[in-house]
């Protein structure tokens, strides 16, 4: 799990990423801020939407460790079994540092975007279009732009 910067009228917001090991795009946030609560809000989203992972591996953001200490919290409270062992480490994460640079590439040479549900919006259209190319999303005999259109309709 990673986050990059985007640029939303003239100020940074955070594009939060989670990758598996195999590289393929388990879940995508975006968020003004990146704090303990943004963090937060995307492993309960990561985790309700893939269910809950053995281990994560962050980078050294105190806000992702904060964020997934919180998840573990709440699971500890809850009655859950297992916790999510919690890999901090600056090497650990290349899968999605290198996972980074397509959606880099798109945004770079816009300058920026202008409103925030716009970004989101654009950037999940993004994402998803790297998921089927990817051939995470099965085309079904489908090129990748009518893939593409079945799921934005």
């Amino acid at each position: 799990m990673d986050e990059t910067y985007v640029q939303v009228k003239g100020q940074w917001a955070y594009l939060y990423r989670a990758v598996d090991r195999d590289g393929r795009t388990l879940d995508f946030m975006l968020s003004a801020k990146r704090d303990k609560a943004a963090a937060r809000r995307f492993f309960k989203r990561a985790i309700s939407t893939n269910g809950t992972p053995d281990r994560v591996a962050i980078d050294k953001s105190g806000a992702n460790l904060a964020g997934l200490q919180a998840v573990n919290v709440i699971r500890k409270f809850t009655g859950s079994r297992r916790l999510i062992r919690i890999m901090q480490s600056k090497y650990l994460n290349n899968m999605v540092e290198q996972d980074h640079r397509f959606i880099k590439r798109i945004t770079r040479p816009t300058l920026g975007f202008k409103a925030f549900h716009s970004a989101a919006a654009t950037l999940a259209g993004i994402e998803t279009a790297h998921m089927i190319r990817k051939g995470q999303i099965a085309a079904n005999g489908k090129s990748g732009f009518q893939q593409f259109a079945s799921l934005a309709a």
